[in-house]
């Protein structure tokens, strides 16, 4: 595709590497702009607009979190996949690098409901995967633009985006 060669959008693969569930994976290819100025630009969009319709800025958000996650995991040398089944359950990010550890992440602007969803969701997308073909994930995260990183007591991360760069 042309935006893709011009490095406009990037595409971000499925992840389905051995998982238990028998339920049909989604494998198309989700597509995201490499830098999410982009899309604000073309909606004409202020600061102040994005303050008011927080979904919109949800989404800039999570291909923000993409670009950075996808720049540091090549150091990593891994890839940065999604997840999603025909059931609705899905992960925003899968983090798997070549020697086969792996890890998943949810993206969230970070109010404590949110936080809370994504970290059930984290630990039912993490349930189904097959452990004895492949590895348990290394770590679960929630990353947001919260203040600060805490580890809750189910295990799962919180971190904000600007930790990433540690």
């Amino acid at each position: 595709m042309a935006l893709s060669k011009l490095y406009v959008i990037d595409d971000v693969e499925a992840w389905c590497l051995k998982l238990r569930s028998k339920t049909d994976i989604r494998t198309s290819v989700t597509r995201c702009f490499t830098n999410p100025s982009i899309a604000i630009t073309a909606l004409r969009a202020t600061d102040k607009d994005l303050l008011k319709d927080f979904r919109t800025f949800g989404f800039s958000f999570e291909t923000m979190c993409f670009r950075d996650l996808k720049v540091y995991d090549q150091s990593l040398d891994g890839d940065v996949f999604f997840y999603r089944d025909k059931n609705g359950l899905e992960c925003d990010a899968v983090i798997h690098l070549k020697d086969g550890r792996w890890g998943a992440i949810e993206i969230k602007l970070g109010n404590k409901d949110s936080i809370k969803e994504a970290a059930k969701n984290l630990l039912k997308f993490s349930s189904i995967v097959d452990t004895d073909k492949m590895n348990k994930p290394s770590f679960l995260m929630v990353l947001t633009a919260t203040k600060y990183a805490y580890k809750r007591e189910d295990g799962v991360y919180v971190v904000p985006i600007p930790c990433l760069k540690n």
